[in-house]
């Protein structure tokens, strides 16, 4: 389906496309080709059905309030917090291998980004983690528990930089497709829907994987003695918003004034009062992206002199009946186009500097997706990727603008924690 939408409107170079032959040439040349034992292993995962989680699970969960039911320990005398990460870890020795296959598949379904050498990459670290966990058995006992919970953060830090090297699987795509008139034109690239659906639902999988790997591990950091404590595993239920601004406004001031030498002020508003159960890391993240890049447009549209007169202003709304809290972040940095709003949410679609694109081509430096030195800056991938995250737990992301005067985005994050995450 994506080879036909993506081919059909435009007339390809013929030695672009991908004919059966040079599919099955790419297809043999890769770890775990189909016909191998390990691949066949992954598409019977890849069959089965992911389990979806809420935030409220994962904070229940976290308190050892659904230990119930048969529980395969074979050791007697555990405590409660004990029982509790041996559930989890059982749970991810089973749900993991599946969404792992899952990203495979999707991975093979695109070919032409599966020509991509760093879209290669990506699935190799994928099979490398389904089958590193297909190998591991199912721990029951302490001392496995704490093997099995070494191979989850190798894995983790292998998963790291996946975003960052998809987004550069995404650039070679572009620049293998030789964008000139007689082929496709940059516009049409940018308004590839299904390239675009793919990337979205690919990224929103991986952000669950990550959760579900990234709270068992602060579950287990935390100890027993951390149970009544405002942090649940990743969850913090008191999550403040002004805070979490506060920390996003000192970090997308220092890559401002590291890029143009200064940067603008930032003012809060609101319920500075306000907190409720998030995840601290992703409001950040979110936060970061929004005022990075309202700093970057007041600072170009106005000029580095008068950023002082322009502060952007965050807003924290709030009630008790509201089924959301909602944060703006509001600048006067000149707006956005009419015809480009629907763009600022793809991933194809950028304003970057060309100099800042060729950094793609030395992605060793980078160790995660959201370090400062990340090329992702500025190529298109905050806003959407932001919008992932609060989509995640039935929150959204919105933007208004003002072409000549300005922008304000909404953050809406869900208060009660019940929707479940949108799995494909």
């Amino acid at each position: 389906m994506f080879k036909t939408s993506l081919w059909r409107i435009y007339r390809p170079d013929p030695k672009l496309f991908v004919s059966g032959l040079s599919k099955r040439w790419i297809f043999s040349n890769l770890v775990a080709s189909p016909g191998s034992e390990l691949h066949q292993k992954i598409m019977s995962s890849a069959m089965l059905r992911q389990t979806g989680v809420s935030l409220k699970t994962l904070i229940d969960t976290g308190r050892g309030e659904l230990l119930s039911g048969p529980l395969l320990f074979e050791e007697a005398n555990l405590t409660k917090h004990e029982k509790m990460i041996l559930q989890v870890a059982t749970f991810l020795h089973r749900e993991l291998p599946i969404r792992l296959a899952h990203r495979v598949r999707d991975l093979e379904s695109v070919s032409e980004m599966l020509q991509q050498k760093s879209v290669q990459q990506v699935r190799e670290w994928y099979v490398k983690s389904y089958n590193d966990l297909m190998s591991f058995p199912l721990p029951k006992t302490k001392d496995e528990e704490v093997t099995f919970a070494k191979l989850l953060k190798d894995i983790y830090a292998r998963h790291a930089p996946v975003l960052t090297t998809m987004a550069k699987g995404v650039w070679e795509l572009r620049e293998s497709l030789k964008l000139v008139p007689k082929n496709m034109s940059q516009e049409q690239f940018y308004d590839l829907d299904q390239l675009h659906n793919f990337l979205d639902g690919f990224y929103m999988s991986r952000i669950g994987i990550r959760i579900l790997i990234g709270h068992y591990l602060a579950l287990r950091e935390g100890g027993p003695n951390e149970t009544n404590s405002d942090w649940i595993g990743m969850v913090c239920q008191k999550t403040s918003p002004k805070c979490v601004a506060d920390s996003a406004i000192e970090d997308a001031k220092f890559v401002c004034a590291r890029q143009y030498g200064d940067a603008p002020d930032v003012t809060i508003h609101g319920r500075l009062d306000l907190t409720f159960p998030f995840i601290p890391s992703h409001l950040h993240y979110i936060l970061m992206e929004l005022i990075k890049n309202s700093m970057r447009a007041t600072v170009e549209y106005h000029g580095i002199d008068d950023i002082d007169e322009y502060p952007i202003k965050i807003v924290i709304a709030d009630g008790e009946e509201n089924e959301d809290v909602v944060i703006k972040v509001a600048d006067e940095g000149g707006g956005i186009r009419r015809s480009n709003m629907n763009r600022v949410w793809s991933y194809l679609f950028t304003t970057a500097d060309p100099s800042v694109q060729k950094g793609f081509v030395d992605l060793s430096h980078v160790q995660s997706d959201h370090d400062r030195d990340s090329p992702l800056a500025g190529l298109g991938y905050g806003l959407p990727i932001s919008r992932s995250y609060v989509r995640y737990f039935g929150g959204d992301l919105s933007i208004m603008s003002m072409e000549g005067y300005g922008t304000d985005a909404f953050v809406h994050c869900s208060r009660l924690g019940h929707h479940s995450e949108p799995l494909p």
